[in-house]
């Protein structure tokens, strides 16, 4: 995506989304050739974006600016902008690079015959990637780069829900509904990974540091609901377990959901 700065105007802005479009498709047919302007290359876009994704999973996103991504290559900083516009499509780069790590099916290729079970590989493969990159979590999906890695995971639910006989406009709804759903408890649980990692401290632990809590300032008669279900072992599970538990639950309530409209549909 391109923001478009002060003094730029709209030709220039166009200019760079097709120059960052060029990258993100530089490895699929009829693709147009992305270059680095001015010298010879000394690097690629890949150990770039490399760098950069590796710099992100051990620092985080905001340590990721195009000084320390070329100060990890040993090359000046100015380098990387003949090879990428700026940070903002770098991170475009990075982003759809490790959505293209799902490895999801494509057209063809072998699925679970289980349309459930087709959504639940996008789902797992989906939370392994926010897991091995915590920082993913921070990137808004609203207006995604326009790459193989966001296209393929889109055109693998709509393939699922397309087979399920929905409406088009149904089709499109359900896809992302999933999508959205799986993508806010992927963050979720990546927040979760990333507060463990930079405090040291996990979150059960955090929690019985605040035990007091219960005793000294929690209010039965005003959190009536809260009391009881805590009374029958609604909370006995530890907060990670907890949050794993209200992911399935929710993804397959949702799933009954779209089972149910097909089965109206059909009649």
């Amino acid at each position: 995506m391109i923001v478009e700065h002060e003094g730029d105007g709209p030709e220039a802005a166009r200019e760079e989304i097709e120059r960052t479009l060029a990258l993100l498709w530089r490895d699929c047919a009829g693709a147009p050739e992305p270059s680095a302007r001015g010298r010879r290359p000394t690097l690629t876009i890949e150990q770039i974006i490399a760098a950069a994704i590796a710099v992100a999973d051990a620092e985080g996103l905001v340590a990721t600016s195009m000084h320390r991504v070329a100060k990890e290559l040993g090359a000046g900083t100015m380098t990387l902008y003949t090879y990428v516009p700026g940070k903002t499509e770098l991170i475009d780069l990075m982003v759809d690079t490790v959505l293209l790590e799902r490895n999801l099916p494509g057209p063809g290729e072998p699925r679970p015959e289980d349309w459930r079970a087709r959504v639940r590989v996008y789902a797992d493969r989906t939370r392994d990637i926010y897991r091995r990159h915590p920082w993913l979590r921070e990137r808004s999906r609203v207006r995604p780069a326009l790459g193989p890695g966001q296209l393929a995971g889109q055109e693998y639910l709509l393939s699922i829900m397309e087979s399920l006989g929905l409406p088009a406009r149904e089709v499109v709804a359900a896809a992302n509904s999933v999508a959205g759903y799986v993508d806010a408890n992927a963050a979720a649980e990546a927040e979760s990974v990333h507060l463990e990692r930079t405090t040291g401290q996990s979150n059960d632990a955090w929690w019985g540091q605040r035990s007091s809590f219960w005793y000294t300032y929690f209010d039965v008669e005003s959190h009536p609901a809260m009391n009881r279900i805590w009374l029958a072992g609604g909370f006995e599970k530890p907060s990670s377990e907890q949050a794993s538990d209200a992911s399935e639950f929710g993804l397959d309530r949702l799933l009954d959901g779209v089972a149910a409209r097909i089965d109206q549909v059909g009649k």
